[in-house]
């Protein structure tokens, strides 16, 4: 058991958390720490989620137009929950790519429509890192971009309805981002996200040490 500190501006009490090893005794799944995958939104090129359980690894594999505006297009890996949660990643793009904002998030959603509420910590192919954010359904994507360029960790916090992101690299302590306040009702669905930002090519990412951390136990399905 670990305990989450709550960022700075964000009045809530100290919460006892779920690490990823604790959270194995929970119902074994071919995606590990997730429950399900599907394509969000309109998505061509059709995306899939794998696990590699000896490794401990997924690689997600996603097509769509973007993660932005008022609707969403991508492959979404993700698990149901209550209450709050962060989750963590470090994260690779496999191979050069076409599009220099092709996008890895870690990402806190409402729903599974394309135009819903959410949070994510998005890396883009170029390095760029941000906090991307709609702040209730068919709104307008809004952004606080990060100051680190290219991280390999990033992370995404939920509060109640304060989100806040972090972002590093090995050997540097984790800079923070946000918070923002956008409303969420119980569940939610947390996850790993992929959007190429071409709809005629696929773009992957490995998502590597994930970490889940929940303060109320899973959603079944």
């Amino acid at each position: 058991m670990i305990n989450l500190r709550p960022s700075v501006g964000i009045g809530v009490s100290l919460l006892v958390l779920v690490a990823a090893v604790a959270l194995s005794s929970m119902a074994a799944t071919d995606l590990g720490l997730f429950q399900d995958h599907r394509d969000i939104g309109v998505t061509p090129k059709k995306g899939k989620s794998d696990y590699d359980p000896v490794n401990g690894f997924y690689r997600v594999t996603g097509g769509g137009a973007n993660l932005w505006l008022q609707a969403d297009a991508f492959q979404y890996v993700y698990r149901q929950l209550s209450g709050n949660v962060a989750l963590a990643a470090d994260i690779d793009f496999v191979g050069k790519g076409s599009e220099a904002h092709r996008k890895a998030a870690l990402m806190i959603r409402q729903d599974l429509k394309p135009d819903s509420a959410y949070v994510d910590v998005a890396l883009h192919g170029d390095g760029l890192t941000a906090l991307q954010y709609r702040p209730s359904a068919g709104a307008t994507t809004e952004e606080l971009r990060s100051d680190v360029k290219s991280p390999v960790r990033i992370r995404i916090e939920r509060h109640g309805n304060a989100f806040t992101i972090s972002a590093g690299n090995p050997g540097q302590e984790m800079k923070s981002t946000g918070p923002v306040s956008v409303t969420m009702h119980d569940p939610v669905y947390v996850g790993l996200a992929v959007c190429s930002h071409n709809v005629q090519v696929l773009e992957s990412a490995v998502f590597s040490n994930v970490v889940l951390e929940a303060e109320k136990p899973a959603v079944t399905k």
